[in-house]
């Protein structure tokens, strides 16, 4: 265990190496799934992200949606609402400019497993309406690995190693959005619950910025 946190902090250093330009924020993370039957899912989420550590607002994400199980438990079609307020510091000032947007997303996840290894890959469409800006869109794609690393599976009481990497394209003129990568220790409690920390770095096309993350989530 000693070998793996030692390998989990290095992960983070890097990350963090990277995040030259910027402070270092932090994202508290609540992802929830609600079975409604064996076919349909109401998904929901609330992220709180911080300039500093906390009480310092970036933004606050709110977002839902109900999805479809095209097979048992691996491929989900979903459509869903987000609500975005940001807090974005004017330049050279202290003050803020709250901002909302409005965002409609349809998104597919497959999963497989193998072993102590399970793969999710996530294709996701957002059209956005920004206060006071034109209409626009994006594409995300999304991969992601959890590795367990006490038991042989991703089962109750077992910690493991996720990983992610996450793309952003426009479809407007600089379509380069930014690309997040993302390394957590994370421990699933039970089948229904588990939790992660760890460090995110945010690329954009001119900076970047590096995010610690505690996330958690639910599946009932």
């Amino acid at each position: 265990m000693k070998k793996l946190l030692t390998l989990f902090f290095g992960l983070c250093l890097c990350f963090s190496l990277q995040a030259q330009d910027s402070d270092t924020g932090n994202w508290i993370i609540y992802i929830g799934s609600k079975k409604i039957n064996d076919k349909w899912n109401w998904h929901h989420e609330v992220q709180y992200r911080n300039y500093n550590f906390i009480g310092d607002l970036e933004q606050l994400l709110l977002r839902t949606g109900f999805g479809v199980n095209l097979t048992p438990g691996n491929n989900n079609l979903l459509l869903g609402y987000g609500y975005i307020l940001s807090e974005n510091y004017i330049a050279g000032t202290d003050d803020k400019l709250s901002i909302g947007e409005h965002r409609i997303f349809q998104q597919f996840i497959t999963k497989q497993s193998f072993g102590r290894v399970s793969i999710q890959h996530r294709y996701r469409i957002e059209e956005r309406w920004v206060e006071d800006s034109d209409f626009k869109w994006r594409f995300r794609y999304f991969l992601a690995l959890n590795i367990a690393l006490n038991n042989k599976e991703l089962v109750a009481d077992t910690w493991y190693l996720s990983l992610y990497d996450e793309i952003f394209l426009n479809g407007q003129n600089a379509v380069f959005d930014r690309n997040r990568m993302y390394a957590a220790l994370g421990y699933r409690v039970s089948p229904q619950l588990k939790v992660e920390l760890g460090f995110m770095s945010q690329v954009f096309e001119k900076r970047s910025r590096g995010q610690f993350q505690i996330a958690s989530f639910a599946n009932f």
